[in-house]
C-alpha cells in the first residue's frame, strides 16, 4: 500500500476535467438557489421547476466548453437570461456565464468572447434602466469587471498554452537535430572503418599478388573511393547541422554496453541504480542501441534532478533478432528535488526521449507509477531500417 508521502493529488483531465467543472458549477449555483424550494412561495412550482431545469442547462452546457466552447457559453448565457427573467429568486447563476466567457477565451476566441458578454451587459442594462431593481448601475458596473476579467485571463491562459506548445516543437526540433548530428557520427564512424580497413586490404593484395589479386584490388579500389565520396557527401549535408564551435567526436557514439558509467554517476549522485536486463539485449543495431543509451541517460538524470529519489530499477527486455527493446526505468521518487544533482549532460526531456524512439519507429511513455514514484517505457524495434523512415505522427 503506498505511503501517504507518496500519495499525489491527481486532477481529472479531459471530459472528466469537463464533467467535474459543470458538476461543481451546479452544486454551487444549486446551494445558492435553495431559497427556491423552501421557505415562503413567490412563485408557482412549475416556474420554479422550470427555472431549475434552466440552471441544470446553463450549468450543464459547461461540460461541452473545452470542446464547443462559443457554443456552450451562448447556451449558458441564453438560459441565464431567461432564468432572470423568469424567476422570482435570484441566485448565483451568473457564475455559469463568467466560467463560460473564461473557457470561450482560453479557447483563443476573444472576439467570440467579447461579443457574448456585450449582448449580456447589454441585456441586463436594459432591464436595469427599464427599472429592475434587482440590479443597479453600480452592480453593472462590476458585473462589467468581472466579464473584462475573465475575458482577460483566459486570453492570458490561452497565451500561456501557445507558448507552451510552441516550446515543446522547439524542442522537438532541436533533438531531431540533435540526432541527425549524431546519426552523421555513427555511419560517419563506420564508413572510416570501411576506409582504412579497404585500403589496408588493397595494401596487402597489391604486395603479395596471387590469381585474381589484380581484379580484387580493383574492387577494393571501388570499395575505397565510394566510402570516401559517401563520408564526404555525408559530413557536406549534415555538417551544417552541427552547432558553431561543436567539435566532432573521435569516439564511437556510446550504447548500452557503456551503461555502467551511467549508474556509477547516478549513485555518486546518491541514487541506487540496479539494472535487470531479459531477453535480448545486445549487440543492438547501432541506432537502437544509442536511443536506448540517452533514453536511459536522461530519465537517471530527470530522476536526480527532480525526484527525490532513493533508487532506480532499469529493465532492458528484448525479445530477440528483428524484434523490439523494451527500456523501462523507474523511480521511487516524491516530487521536485532540493538540489541540482545530475548525472549527464542536459536534454529536452521527456519530449526529447520521445523523439528518439518515434525516429526509429518506436514510442515512449512517461507518468507517475501506480505505487508512486515515476516510470519511463521506451520500445524500440530492432530492425536496422527503421532509423531512416523518420519520425511517426
Amino acid at each position: 500500500m503506498p505511503s501517504p508521502a507518496r500519495s499525489r493529488l491527481r486532477l481529472p483531465r479531459g471530459r472528466a476535467a469537463d464533467a467535474a467543472l459543470a458538476s461543481g458549477l451546479f452544486l454551487v449555483v444549486g446551494l445558492g438557489t435553495l431559497r427556491s424550494l423552501i421557505g415562503d412561495r413567490e412563485e408557482p412550482w412549475a416556474v420554479t421547476a422550470a427555472n431549475w431545469v434552466l440552471i441544470a442547462v446553463a450549468c450543464g452546457a459547461l461540460y461541452f466548453s473545452s470542446r464547443r466552447p462559443v457554443a456552450a457559453a451562448s447556451v449558458a448565457a441564453l438560459a441565464t437570461a431567461v432564468y432572470y427573467v423568469t424567476s422570482a429568486y435570484d441566485g448565483p447563476l451568473l457564475l455559469a456565464v463568467v466560467v463560460a466567457l473564461f473557457m470561450v477565451a482560453a479557447a483563443g476566441r476573444l472576439h467570440a468572447a467579447a461579443v457574448i458578454a456585450a449582448l449580456c451587459l447589454i441585456g441586463t442594462a436594459l432591464g436595469t434602466f427599464r427599472g429592475n431593481g434587482d440590479v443597479n448601475q453600480v452592480a453593472l458596473f462590476m458585473l462589467t469587471g468581472w466579464f473584462v476579467a475573465m475575458i482577460t485571463l483566459g486570453g492570458l491562459r490561452h497565451s500561456h498554452l501557445v507558448r507552451a506548445r510552441e516550446n515543446e516543437e522547439r524542442a522537438a526540433t532541436q533533438e531531431r537535430l540533435r540526432i541527425a548530428r549524431e546519426l552523421h557520427d555513427v555511419v560517419g564512424h563506420h564508413l572510416s572503418l570501411i576506409n582504412v580497413q579497404s585500403t589496408a586490404a588493397l595494401r596487402r593484395l597489391t604486395k603479395d599478388p596471387a590469381a585474381g589479386a589484380e581484379q580484387a584490388a580493383e574492387a577494393l579500389g571501388a570499395v575505397k573511393e565510394a566510402s570516401r565520396e559517401a563520408l564526404r557527401e555525408l559530413r557536406a549535408t549534415l555538417g551544417v547541422l552541427r552547432e558553431a564551435g561543436e567539435a566532432a567526436p573521435t569516439a564511437p557514439a556510446p550504447g548500452l554496453d557503456r551503461i555502467g558509467e551511467l549508474t556509477d554517476a547516478a549513485g555518486a549522485a546518491g541514487l541506487a541504480v540496479t539494472v535487470h536486463r531479459t531477453g535480448h539485449t545486445g549487440p543492438l543495431p547501432v541506432e537502437a542501441d544509442l536511443a536506448a543509451y540517452r533514453i536511459v541517460q536522461e530519465s537517471l538524470t530527470n530522476v536526480a534532478r527532480h525526484a527525490r529519489a532513493a533508487r532506480a530499477d532499469i529493465h532492458l527486455d528484448g525479445d530477440g533478432d528483428g524484434g523490439r527493446l523494451t527500456v523501462t526505468v523507474t523511480d521511487d521518487g516524491r516530487g521536485p528535488a532540493a538540489g541540482p544533482a545530475r548525472t549527464g549532460p542536459p536534454g529536452s526531456g521527456i519530449t526529447g526521449m520521445r523523439e528518439r524512439a518515434r525516429a526509429l519507429g518506436g514510442d515512449l511513455t512517461a507518468g507517475p507509477a501506480p505505487g508512486g514514484g515515476f516510470t519511463v517505457r521506451a520500445t524500440l524495434p530492432l530492425a536496422r531500417t527503421t532509423a531512416t523512415e523518420g519520425p511517426r505522427r
